[in-house]
C-alpha cells in the first residue's frame, strides 16, 4: 500500500532526472517529464499540494567536450542549450513548478555545504583513484564491469583513469543502505529493478570518487580550488538545492520527495549513491525512486545515424499534444522497455481517442440536441441500467486512482477506456432513439443525464494525461465545476446547454498517415508494422467467402503497394447479434459495434459454416471502408475478413479484449 493513500492534505514532491544539456531534447526525456506532470495534475485534482521539478545538469566533462566541440565557452554553451527543454516541456504541456540548472548559485551553495557537512563528518577523504571511467555517462567501472573493453550502456570505450582526488566512503554505507531496502521494500519501484539494487549492495561497495582536477568546468570543492565536484555529487544535490537546502521554508514543505523518476540506466546513482550521500549528510532519502526503461523506434535503439531519433515537440505538433501524451503513457507498461511505433501512435489516435471517447462523445451531444433540446436534462429517476453504469464509473475512479497513486498510468487508462466501452455499449442498450419514439420521457431523460455523467467522470479522470481536450469535453457536456476528481455522482446540473463542436480527435486515414510519417522522417512501408489479413470473399459478391480465396501463390504473385495498403480501414468489431438470412442458406446477417455511434449491420456467406450464437460475442476484422452493397435487400456495411480451407470458411477473431474500433495495422 502507498504511504500517500488517504493523505489528501499532504505537499506531493515529484522529480524528473535533470537532463544533461549537451543534446536537444529527444522522446525518452519528454516520456519521463510527461509522466511527471501527469503524476502532478492527478495529485493537485485529488486535492493536494504539488510541486513537479525538473532542470538541465550543466556541469562535467562531456559538457566542457560538448562546449568545446561547438567552438564556445561552457557557460555560453549552457545558455544557449538551455532554451530548447523549456521551450519542448511547453509544447508538450508538461508544467514544472520549478526548472532548476545546475549553473544557477542557488544550487552552488548547496552542494557545497552538503559537501562540507559530510567532509566534517569524516566521510570524504584525499587519494589517488585508478580505475576506467566512461565520458558519456559520467560513470566509473571496473574491469570486471566492462564489455569487451567498453562501457557497459553506451558500448564506448571506457578510459583508464589516475590522478588525485576526493574519496567518498560509499563503503561505509553498506549495511546503512541494505538496511533503508529493508525498512522501505518499495524504495525502489518496480520490485525488479529493487531486486538488482539490492544485489548491487549487497555484493560490497569500494568509496567513489568524487572530485576531478583534470577539468575546470564544475563546482569548486570548498578549500582547494583545484578539485572540482564529480557530477553526479553536484546534479544529485539538485533535488534539494532547488528547495533552498536544510533549514529553508520550501525544503521543511517538500523534501523528503514523494518520487523521482528516473530511466533505468541511471538508477544506481539515485538508489544507492544519492541516499548514501544524504544520510551522510543527515538528511532523509527520498520516498521512492522509480526506475523506468528505455524506449527504442519501431524495435531499434534511438540513434541519430538510423535516423530514428523522434523529436518530441515535432511530434506534439503533427499529432496534437493529448495525442501523444496519450500515446506514450497508454502504449507502454510503465517501467518496463517500450517501443515507439508511427503506426502504434495513429492506430491509437484513430481507436481510442477518435473512436471510443470521441464517438461517444459526439452521439452523445448529437441524441441531447435532439432528443432533449440540447440541454443537460433532469436525472429523474435511475432505473437499474443507470445505476449499473454509475456502479461501474464510480470502481473506475477508484481503480484509476490507485493505479496513479502507484505509478501505472497505463492501467489507469486502460480503466478509464473500459468505461468508455460500457458507456457506449449502455447508449446502444438503452435505445434513447425509441424511448423518444415511444413517448418515454421520464426514461429518455434518465438514460441522457446517465451517459452525460458518465462522459464528465471519463473527462475528469482523463484531466491529467489529456489537460487540452478534456477540458473541452467537459465543456461541451456543460461541466464548469472546479477541476478535481470525481467522486460524487450526479454533479452535472440539468438545464446546462450542450456544445457540439468539430471532432475532439480527428481520424488520420492511410494516405494522411503515410504522408505524416514522412514529413517527421519515419521509415514506412510493408516492414513497419504487423498486418493481420486472410484472403477472402465478403458480401459485396455474391457467393460464400470460400469461393474466392486465392492460392498462395496467385496472393504472392502481385505484391501490393504499401500506398494501396494503407487506403484499407481494417478494425476491431463485437458480433452483437447474429442471424441466418431467410431463403438464403449461406448468408448471415449480423450487427457488429466497430466503436461508432451506431452498430453496423454486415451480410458475410458463412451460414453454412456457423451457427449464430457461435459469432455473438466474438471479435472479428473489419473491412471497415468497403462501400455498402445491397444482398437479398439488406445493405451490408463493411466486410469481414477470413480464411478458407477444405472449402470451408474460417472467420478472423481476435482473443483478447481489444475494443471494437481499434485500427488493424
Amino acid at each position: 500500500m502507498s504511504q500517500h493513500e488517504g493523505t489528501s492534505g499532504r505537499p506531493y514532491y515529484v522529480t524528473t532526472p535533470i537532463y544533461y544539456v549537451n543534446d536537444v531534447p529527444h522522446l525518452g526525456t519528454a516520456y519521463t517529464t510527461i509522466a511527471a506532470d501527469v503524476f502532478a495534475r492527478f495529485q493537485r485534482l485529488r486535492g493536494r499540494r504539488v510541486r513537479f521539478q525538473t532542470g538541465l545538469d550543466e556541469h562535467g566533462q562531456k559538457i566542457a567536450e560538448a562546449a568545446e566541440a561547438a567552438g564556445a565557452e561552457p557557460r555560453a554553451f549552457v545558455d544557449r542549450m538551455a532554451g530548447p527543454f523549456r521551450e519542448a516541456w511547453a509544447a508538450l504541456n508538461a508544467t514544472p513548478d520549478d526548472f532548476i540548472r545546475t549553473t544557477e548559485p542557488r544550487h552552488q551553495r548547496v552542494v557545497q555545504a552538503l559537501w562540507s557537512r559530510i567532509a566534517e563528518r569524516g566521510d570524504i577523504y584525499k587519494g589517488m583513484y585508478e580505475d576506467w571511467y566512461c565520458t558519456a555517462c559520467e560513470g566509473y567501472y571496473t574491469e570486471k564491469d566492462l564489455v569487451d573493453g567498453k562501457c557497459p550502456v553506451h558500448d564506448r570505450p571506457a578510459t583508464k583513469m589516475s590522478s588525485e582526488s576526493y574519496f567518498f566512503r560509499l563503503s561505509a554505507y553498506r549495511d546503512r543502505l541494505l538496511a533503508l531496502y529493508r525498512e522501505r521494500p518499495d524504495f525502489v519501484l518496480p520490485q525488479t529493478r529493487m531486486n538488482e539494487v539490492e544485489r548491487f549492495v549487497e555484493a560490497g561497495l569500494r568509496d567513489l570518487s568524487i572530485s576531478r582536477c583534470n577539468f575546470k568546468w564544475g563546482i569548486p570543492v570548498p578549500g582547494d580550488a583545484d578539485h572540482v565536484m564529480y557530477v553526479w555529487f553536484d546534479a544529485l544535490t539538485n533535488y534539494v538545492s532547488a528547495l533552498g537546502g536544510e533549514g529553508a521554508p520550501d525544503y521543511a514543505t517538500w523534501w523528503p520527495a514523494d518520487v523521482q523518476l528516473v530511466g533505468k540506466d541511471i538508477l544506481r546513482f539515485h538508489a544507492v549513491y544519492w541516499p548514501a550521500f544524504l544520510i551522510a549528510g543527515g538528511l532523509p532519502p527520498p520516498q521512492h525512486v522509480f526506475a523506468h526503461g528505455w524506449l527504442t523506434i519501431n524495435g531499434q535503439k534511438m540513434s541519430k545515424s538510423l535516423r530514428n531519433v523522434v523529436e518530441p515537440r515535432r511530434l506534439a505538433e503533427t499529432y496534437g499534444v493529448d495525442p501523444v501524451r496519450y500515446y506514450l503513457m497508454r502504449e507502454v507498461n510503465f517501467g518496463l522497455d517500450g517501443d515507439f511505433s508511427h503506426g502504434a501512435l495513429v492506430g491509437r489516435i484513430n481507436a481510442d481517442l477518435a473512436n471510443d471517447l470521441g464517438n461517444l462523445l459526439n452521439r452523445t451531444i448529437a441524441l441531447v440536441e435532439k432528443l432533449a433540446g440540447g440541454v443537460v436534462p433532469p436525472a429523474g429517476e435511475p432505473g437499474e441500467r443507470e445505476r449499473a453504469l454509475r456502479g461501474f464509473a464510480e470502481r473506475t475512479a477508484v481503480q484509476a486512482a490507485d493505479d496513479l497513486e502507484h505509478y501505472r498510468p497505463h492501467r489507469a487508462l486502460e480503466a478509464i477506456w473500459a468505461l468508455c466501452g460500457e458507456a457506449n455499449r449502455f447508449v446502444d442498450a438503452a435505445a434513447p432513439w425509441a424511448l423518444a419514439k415511444a413517448g418515454r420521457t421520464a426514461e429518455l431523460h434518465a438514460v441522457l443525464y446517465a451517459v452525460l455523467e458518465a462522459l464528465r467522470w471519463i473527462g475528469r479522470m482523463c484531466l491529467p494525461v489529456l489537460p487540452t481536450k478534456a477540458a473541452v469535453l467537459l465543456e461541451r457536456v456543460g461541466d464548469s465545476g472546479p477541476a478535481r476528481w470525481p467522486s460524487v455522482w450526479g454533479e452535472l446540473p440539468a438545464g446546462v446547454k450542450v456544445v457540439r463542436g468539430e471532432p475532439l480527435f480527428p481520424r488520420i486515414d492511410g494516405e494522411r498517415e503515410a504522408e505524416l510519417a514522412r514529413q517527421l522522417g519515419l521509415e514506412t512501408g510493408p516492414g513497419a508494422s504487423a498486418v493481420v489479413g486472410a484472403a477472402a470473399r465478403g458480401p459485396s459478391s455474391s457467393g460464400p467467402a470460400a469461393e474466392a480465396a486465392p492460392s498462395a501463390s496467385a496472393a504472392s504473385a502481385a505484391p501490393l503497394a504499401y500506398e494501396d495498403f494503407g487506403k484499407l480501414e481494417l478494425r476491431i468489431a463485437r458480433v452483437l447479434a447474429a442471424e441466418k438470412v431467410p431463403k438464403a442458406d449461406k448468408l448471415m446477417r449480423l450487427s457488429v459495434d466497430a466503436g461508432e455511434a451506431e452498430p453496423r449491420t454486415i451480410v458475410a456467406g458463412i451460414a453454412l459454416r456457423y451457427e449464430p450464437a457461435e459469432l455473438v460475442g466474438k471479435r472479428v476484422v473489419l473491412l471497415a471502408n468497403l462501400a455498402p452493397r445491397k444482398l437479398r435487400g439488406i445493405e451490408s456495411c463493411g466486410m469481414l475478413l477470413a480464411a478458407t480451407h477444405d472449402g470451408r470458411p474460417s472467420v478472423l477473431t481476435v482473443e483478447d479484449e481489444i475494443p471494437p474500433g481499434t485500427r488493424v495495422s
